[in-house]
């Protein structure tokens, strides 16, 4: 499990890679199991800090992966398909559905951090959790 939480937060890490002179994003695992009375299903969660202007690329994420965001600290904006942009604060949360588009990740602010808690349902064998546009 270990193996598959550092897989993934270096597959996040590329996905911030995309954004030009800044910070990039700093994902760190938080928990991974599967979920015993769901077959070949698992619950993963990283938590995602930017720094002040920090943000990354337009992505997808794993097919299977039902996804909750909750904004632990700061303010994040983000853009999910052809919804609106929109900026998410602390306490706030937002979902993407499987297969999402998440077009804008990135710290609403440019002289503060932002920190959020990404909790993943997904099925088992998906170990590539984010997709970058641009490969």
């Amino acid at each position: 499990m270990i193996r598959i939480l550092t897989a993934a937060a270096a597959i996040l890490l590329v996905t911030a890679a995309y954004a030009d002179d800044v910070p990039l994003a700093k994902i760190t695992p938080v928990f991974g199991a599967a979920i015993p009375n769901i077959p070949g299903k698992s619950l993963k969660s990283v938590t995602v800090e930017y720094g002040p202007g920090g943000r990354s690329g337009s992505h997808t994420h794993a097919k299977s992966a039902f996804i909750w965001a909750y904004v632990l600290e700061g303010a994040f904006r983000s853009k999910v398909d052809d919804g609106p942009e929109r900026v998410y604060r602390e306490g706030e949360f937002w979902t993407e559905n499987p297969g999402a588009h998440h077009v804008v990740s990135a710290n609403a602010s440019d002289t503060e951090p932002a920190k959020l808690l990404a909790v993943f349902v997904v099925d088992t064998r998906d170990t590539n959790l984010t997709v970058p546009d641009h490969q």
